[in-house]
């Protein structure tokens, strides 16, 4: 019986959840059929047979496995089908909620009461902080109580992949920074128009986008990764992976071979990744092989933001939010002009700051001349 196990979905995320299967147990299956559905930090992703035949369950949906891990055998219909681990009586704990439960002292019959099939570390958390809590005073003697110290609240999932990211980023890369400001009159004006034109919002985060993209060729550095110490990986094609915050936690998911898409393409794409934001409906495959960032910072009142470069790239470009000010012609009048800041982090391991500084200048002649960004092909 052949395994079927978990692939490794993305880098942020040691363990998974098993939420679902979507094939019950002694189903025959298709190779190419999708079977069970993992969820990491930022999505889910649905797992595949790569075979035909019996499907048979070695873990339980709400488990939790690691990139690796076996989770069930797929095989012919009279072969012996793998013995399942029978489960005590109570509800199913995954991992990480063990792992704190073993840490903080908390007991089976704990959280037994809390009535749940599976218990996550997110339930472990808030059984702890409501073991800390003062119990209700009386209405007699509530105003002799004083109000707890603080109220403690689990990150979310989104937000803990995130964090890792953050931690890695900061512990591994040697980064620095440069910052240039462009006049995106011009840009904004186009923006508008082909708004129109190709009925999609098309706005600053497409144009730069598109910039970026077009100048893998000629800064390929920026596009690289570092694999090992002392050698490059250069990729054929720009696979941009642009910020989206919709309130419910921040991803990155990718718009790929982006030089050669068609911006109206470009405008769907990050029309779709928003709404996807809004429904966290990411899969794991949405986020995943971005080999260059682009930082979004929609708030008017944030003049300058340093990017996180994350672990695999070499770089990220911030576009903030563009402001009037005034502006110095080259006849000397002073007109007012829409200008917006764009910062580039760099690994300092493979980019230096002469480097970055060009990069950045390509973008922003890019911006300012910015009718060439309308084609569709690299030039």
């Amino acid at each position: 019986m052949a395994e079927l196990r978990v692939p490794k979905l993305n880098s942020n995320d040691d363990v998974y959840l098993l939420v679902e299967w979507l094939a019950p147990d002694g189903a025959d299956v298709r190779a190419g059929q999708p079977v069970a559905v993992i969820e990491t930090s930022k999505a889910a992703e649905e797992i595949e047979s790569d075979r035909d035949g019996v499907l048979r369950h070695l873990v339980k949906a709400g488990a939790s496995c690691a990139p690796g891990a076996v989770i069930a055998g797929v095989g012919a219909g009279d072969a012996p089908g793998p013995v399942l681990t029978p489960l005590t009586d109570g509800p199913l704990i995954t991992a990480p909620a063990q792992a704190l439960m073993d840490e903080l002292g908390i007991g089976l019959d704990q959280v037994r009461a809390l009535a749940a099939a599976v218990i996550r570390r997110s339930d472990v958390e808030h059984l702890a902080a409501s073991r800390t809590s003062p119990a209700p005073a009386s209405a007699a003697s509530s105003e002799a109580v004083p109000a707890a110290a603080g109220e403690r609240r689990p990150l979310s999932k989104v937000q803990r992949g995130v964090g890792r990211a953050v931690q890695l980023s900061h512990s591994t890369i040697p980064a620095a920074y440069s910052v240039v400001r462009a006049d995106v009159e011009a840009a904004l004006d186009l923006a508008s128009r082909l708004t129109r034109e190709v009925r999609r919002p098309i706005g600053l985060p497409e144009l730069c986008l598109r910039a970026a993209a077009r100048l893998h060729e000629r800064f390929p550095l920026m596009f690289a990764r570092l694999a090992g110490n002392d050698t490059l990986e250069l990729p054929d094609a720009p696979h941009i992976g642009v910020t989206v915050d919709a309130g419910e936690g921040m991803y990155m998911p990718v718009v790929r071979d982006a030089a050669r898409r068609p911006l109206k393409d470009v405008a769907t794409t990050l029309m779709e990744f928003r709404i996807s934001a809004l429904n966290g409906e990411f899969r794991d495959s949405d986020l995943a092989g971005a080999n260059f960032t682009l930082a979004l910072h929609h708030d008017a009142e944030v003049a300058l933001a340093i990017p996180l470069i994350l672990p695999g790239t070499s770089c990220a470009l911030a576009l903030a939010s563009p402001a009037r000010e005034p502006v110095f012609t080259a006849d000397g009048d002073v007109v007012a002009r829409r200008v917006a800041n764009l910062g580039l982090a760099y690994d300092h391991r493979l980019i230096n700051g002469r480097d970055a500084a060009e990069f950045l200048r390509a973008v922003k002649e890019s911006l300012e001349t910015p009718e060439v960004l309308a084609g569709v092909q690299n030039s």
